[in-house]
């Protein structure tokens, strides 16, 4: 059965869409921004700030589906520039245990939902 996942602690989505969905054990994430969920304020001040606001606000939404990072199977990152993988990473990195850290790709895009830098998305599992 199918379980909509969406919590008050991340962004409100911007469309037809839930912050995740929960499916035979299995939770598929829509990607986040970095908008905070008390203000919804965009929060692009720099990239290694951004970053950080994306992750707490998967956070929130991995924790609404009762799980954590260490749930995490695959993450799909998007960004604006190349140039910021290295500090994307950097925060990237601390969400995670390098011995078991998900499957990963990261991709360059021409635009994102409000022109952010950064949007992630996960898949993980029960």
């Amino acid at each position: 059965m199918k379980k909509i996942i969406n919590t008050t602690h991340a962004p409100s989505p911007i469309g037809p869409y839930n912050q995740a969905v929960l499916y035979n054990g299995m939770l598929y994430t829509s990607g986040q921004i970095a908008i905070d969920p008390k203000t919804g304020e965009l929060q692009t001040g720099d990239i290694t700030t951004e970053t950080k606001w994306v992750m707490e606000n998967m956070k929130a939404v991995l924790e609404e589906a009762g799980m954590t990072f260490k749930n995490v199977l695959k993450t799909s990152i998007f960004i604006s520039d190349m140039e910021n993988f290295g500090a994307i990473n950097k925060v990237y990195a601390t969400y995670f245990d390098e011995a078991t850290a998900p499957a990963r790709e990261t991709v360059e895009v021409s635009n994102l939902p409000k022109y952010v830098n950064v949007e992630i998305s996960m898949i993980a599992a029960l």
